[in-house]
Formats: structure tokens, sequence, C-alpha cells
């Protein structure tokens, strides 16, 4: 049908990142389907990049060449205002030291690294990759799609968690102040990225014709 919406497939399994990027996208005319709703396991792919742009692209086109159909993957790192090269998570957030950490463990190890720094000075950088077919491969890590500056402190939340997003609990917002969790989804949506996801699809999807 003519006003039948064209399928996006989001190269993740995570529940709350397809639900947030659904909300992102929602004013775009595309059905964003994630991993779980495809018939076939997804292939495992390794995530040993240097970079979320490395990550996002290397995703993108294994979850392209096993589904054949248009495919996006994103990838995020951590970095710290003021701390040395060797104390900056990156792409590996939940591994330190070659070993990989529980929530638990990753509350401890980065609340830790507040108490002896004082509250540090975080963001994320994020990088996305869409594969369209063979020949058309857009990627980006553009500072529009990083998020805002925010505090990671050495005091947790006091609330309930939720389990995969521990450092959500150490998260605080410069400019309300609050924690991320005490701000409801689209505000942390915003801080989390502003429009960049937004205009690069408006971009990218807008010139190949696909919507």
């Amino acid at each position: 049908m003519e006003n039948e919406k064209k399928k996006l497939l989001y190269g993740t399994g995570n529940p709350a990142k397809l639900s947030a990027m659904r909300r992102r996208l929602c004013d775009l005319k595309i059905e964003i389907l994630g991993l779980g709703d495809m018939k076939e396991k997804p292939p495992m792919v390794p995530e040993d990049g240097k970079t979320p742009l490395e990550n996002a692209r290397k995703k993108a086109l294994a979850y392209y060449d096993f589904y054949r159909m248009p495919v996006f993957s994103c990838d995020s790192g951590l970095y710290f205002e003021g701390l040395s090269q060797e104390l900056q998570p990156g792409v590996h957030v939940r591994t330190v030291n070659g070993k990989y950490l529980s929530d638990e463990e990753m509350l401890t190890y980065y609340s830790g690294l507040a108490k002896k720094y004082g509250d540090l000075r975080a963001r994320y950088r994020n990088a996305i990759c869409l594969v369209m077919d063979g020949e058309h491969v857009y990627e980006s890590m553009d500072e529009s799609l990083a998020s805002e500056t925010f505090l990671i402190t050495s005091v947790p939340w006091a609330g309930v968690r939720q389990k995969g997003f521990p450092l959500d609990s150490l998260s605080v917002s410069i400019r309300t102040g609050k924690y991320f969790y005490e701000m409801d989804e689209r505000q942390t949506d915003q801080l989390a990225v502003e429009d960049g996801f937004l205009l690069f699809f408006e971009n990218t999807l807008g010139s190949s014709g696909f919507c």
C-alpha cells in the first residue's frame, strides 16, 4: 500500500534503546524494528573496535549481510573531562583492567572515581552507521550526536534502579540538578542526545528516497 510505512531495522536487542529511538524518530514515516522482532536470531558481532564508529559500522554491516534489509546500528563511548587517558572508559564502559563488570561493580568503580577526583564532568560520544544496500552506507560521529555534559557523582540515587543502566543512578543533569532516574523519558532522551539522530535520518533517508 502507498501509505504503508517502510521498515528500518535498528541493530539492537535492548528494549530501552529501541523505545528511545522510536520516540526520537516518531515524526518520520518509517517503522523501526528491533532485533527481537526478527524471525532469525541475529549473528554475534564482536564489538572490538577502538571507537564508537568502528563498532557501529561492524554491527550495521553484519546485520545487513544477514537480514538483507536497511539497517542501522549505534554505539557510544563515555569520556571524562580532565582525567588521564588511561582512566577514560571510551567504548569499554563495562570493562576495567580486562574485567567485565556487573551493574554493582560498575557502581562501585565509577562512584569511587568520583569520590577520588570529585564529581566528574562526562559526555557520551555517539556514532551511527546506516546501511541501505551494498552501495549506500552512511555514517557519522558528529558532535550533534553527542550528549550534553553531565556529572557522575559518588553518591548513587536512592530509588529503584533499572537493570542494565547502573550509571544512570550516578548521573546528574547539570541543567536540572536531577539524577537521570528522577527525570521522565523525554527529558532523559534530550539529555542523552539533541536532535542529531533525527537530522541524520532526515538527511540520509531523504537523499536516498527511502522516505
